[in-house]
C-alpha cells in the first residue's frame, strides 16, 4: 500500500570507510531519482550503534528494516522505495 510520506533511508556509517563511501555513491543517485533522503549516523558516536553494527558497516535501513549491508543491494532499495510511490 502506497503511503504520501517521504522515504527516508538510515545509512549506519563511520569515517574514513572506502566501503560506506562507495556505497552512498552508488546509493545517492537511486535516492535523487526516487525522491528519498538519505541520513546518515556514525555508528562511533553512538555505544548502542557501535555494538549493534561494529565493522559491519555500511547498512543502509529503511523503517528499522536492513536492507543491505557491505554493498548497494539496489534492487532491494528500490523495491522498498515502492512503498513510497
Amino acid at each position: 500500500m502506497a503511503t504520501s510520506r517521504r522515504a527516508r533511508l538510515t545509512v549506519y556509517v563511520r569515517r574514513d570507510c572506502h566501503l560506506c563511501e562507495d556505497l552512498l555513491a552508488d546509493l545517492r543517485p537511486i535516492c535523487e531519482e526516487q525522491g528519498a533522503d538519505i541520513e546518515l549516523v556514525d555508528v562511533d558516536a553512538d555505544a548502542g550503534h557501535r555494538q549493534a553494527y561494529g565493522e559491519r558497516v555500511p547498512v543502509v535501513a529503511g523503517d528499522e528494516t536492513e536492507l543491505c549491508h557491505y554493498y548497494l543491494d539496489a534492487a532491494a532499495v528500490r523495491a522498498y522505495l515502492l512503498n513510497f510511490r
